[in-house]
């Protein structure tokens, strides 16, 4: 099947979400909401009982030497709750913060010995949360000590901690830099201080500002993140916040798209009243636009279409090596990672991750085989390139015919406003760099729509008809159910998950779904049956 003949097949509906749609204000209405948080593919699922020989079978290969290869380390702990926040999870309390970097210590040094990391390079490492400069002096400095002792980071190895202004203070920062840290990573948001503090934000705006001050007066290169689209947040409230960063002493800077989790604090806090509205798709885009055009007329670098630098210190590196396909080895709970042909996530419940740690376990939720490898070199690309604002079509080609395809997608996108042909390197316009997130995944998942030309199985499976197994379990978990019925269930599904389940036997996907948490098994059965 041809690319063309699977798109010109989808429901108008489904056609949409995947393409957009056709209108005379690309830069709001191109599509009618940002389709993923980040892009990319979901290989076939690893059942439960094999997930642990699995991973440490990988654990048993020499690491890829092609590629680089990066730690991420998950400190699952807040001192308090943000409205907009879907990372947040354990309150910060001392003895349970005690006991979780024991177990997490365990985890590393478990690993840190095996084939696939003992002597592997390490180029980035990135402390995530949470917040993990919440952590108290004592166990931040046994855990950069760990890292150090037990990899081998490279000279220009970037350490970034990610955290929060109110636990900038002398002694946390000279513990952060004493054992390694050199990139600091703070989520500010705003620095309006009515609207931080709407947010569960604690810090007034001449607070942020002087603790940035004090922290620049040490030697470490220094982000900060705002997002646009806050609840009640206006153009002018968001340019002032933008100037001001960049009139700021700062290295970099993240400005990032107000995500709300439906279901979520945020969501309920406007359908509620508490807070104003946020602003809707069409704002966002203008403040995207104002900002970007701003921070250009100002010199200021844009190393990504939403991450830019003041001065050469920023690097962006682990985030740059996660986007292009480094290998990321992933500690902690709620951490996830992939290397050696596996992609996984560990366990998210505090209570379950401390116990498969206690038994001496990887404590993985869920894993999965990665991609083919030459699909997902070729997926890479795309992202990564796309980050930067343009697509090489010509080197596409080159890396396999198949792909000539994706010409046809890539035109209909020229003709709505969203690209710009070049000699076959195609470049996003202002439009096309707001909605550049749905268009990478778009354009991957065109990519596995031809790889999936020469599998065994139908291509009209793809575009909407359930696989037997797939349609077996469904039936199983939904008796009342018809194959009319289900097979409209699983055409809902996103075509990428779809393909994945194609793939998967029925003794896998019973024990993925029984696998879940009982909640998010059923609101993903309520959404695709609805």
């Amino acid at each position: 099947m041809k690319l063309g003949t699977y798109l010109a097949e989808l429901t108008p509906e489904k056609r949409a979400v995947l393409l957009g749609r056709e209108t005379a204000d690309p830069l709001h209405q191109a599509f009618a909401s940002k389709r993923v948080v980040h892009a990319g593919l979901i290989g076939a699922p690893l059942e439960q009982g094999r997930q642990q020989d699995a991973y440490q079978a990988a654990l048993g290969k020499q690491a890829d030497m092609s590629r680089q290869h990066a730690l991420y380390i998950h400190i699952p702990f807040c001192q308090t709750k943000c409205l907009y926040c879907g990372f947040y999870q354990n309150a910060s309390r001392q003895e349970v913060e005690d006991v979780y970097i024991q177990h997490l210590l365990a985890e590393i040094r478990a690993e840190a010995q095996t084939t696939q990391l003992q002597g592997t390079p390490i180029d980035a490492v990135f402390i995530g949360g949470g917040t993990p400069t919440s952590l108290s002096p004592a166990n931040v400095a046994a855990l950069l000590q760990t890292l150090q002792q037990s990899f081998c980071l490279t000279q220009f190895c970037e350490v970034t901690l990610e955290g929060r202004i109110h636990d900038l203070v002398p002694e946390k920062i000279e513990t952060w830099l004493q054992y390694g840290v050199n990139r600091i990573s703070l989520g500010v948001q705003s620095f309006d201080t009515a609207l931080r503090q709407r947010i569960g934000r604690i810090d007034t705006r001449e607070e942020v500002l002087r603790r940035l001050r004090l922290l620049k007066s040490y030697d470490v290169t220094v982000i900060v993140d705002l997002i646009y689209g806050l609840p009640g947040q206006t153009l002018a409230m968001w340019l002032e916040d933008v100037k001001t960063l960049a009139e700021a002493d700062v290295d970099g800077m993240d400005l990032y798209q107000l995500n709300i989790f439906p279901g979520g604090p945020l969501a309920k806090a406007v359908e509620n009243g508490v807070v104003p509205p946020c602003t809707d798709i069409a704002g966002q885009a203008d403040m995207y636009i104002a900002a970007r055009d701003y921070l250009l007329a100002e010199g200021v670098e844009r190393l990504s279409l939403c991450h830019w630098r003041r001065t050469k210190r920023e690097r962006s590196l682990y985030n740059t090596l996660a986007k292009a396909g480094a290998d990321v080895y992933a500690f902690g709970c709620g951490a996830g990672g992939h290397f050696g042909g596996i992609s996984f996530m560990n366990q998210r419940a505090l209570p379950a991750y401390q116990a498969d740690r206690t038994e001496g376990k990887k404590p993985i939720m869920m894993a999965g085989h990665q991609v083919e490898a030459k699909l997902g070199r070729i997926c890479d690309d795309i992202i990564r390139d796309l980050e930067k604002g343009f697509v090489d079509f010509r080197r596409l080609l080159i890396a396999d015919n198949r792909l000539e395809d994706l010409e046809t997608v890539l035109t209909l996108w020229q003709e709505r406003g969203l690209l710009q042909e070049d000699l076959g390197v195609y470049r996003l316009t202002k439009a096309g760099e707001f909605w550049y997130i749905s268009l990478t995944q778009s354009l991957v998942e065109c990519v596995q729509v031809l790889w999936e030309e020469q599998a065994e199985a139908p291509a009209e499976e793809i575009n909407g008809k359930a696989g037997e197994a797939l349609d077996e379990v469904l039936a199983e978990m939904l008796p009342d159910s018809t194959a009319e019925k289900r097979r409209q269930m699983v055409s809902k599904i996103p075509a990428a998950v779809r393909m994945m389940l194609r793939h998967s036997s029925k003794e896998t996907l019973q024990s993925m779904l029984a696998g879940m948490p009982p909640a998010m098994r059923e609101k993903m059965l309520q959404r695709t049956g609805n």
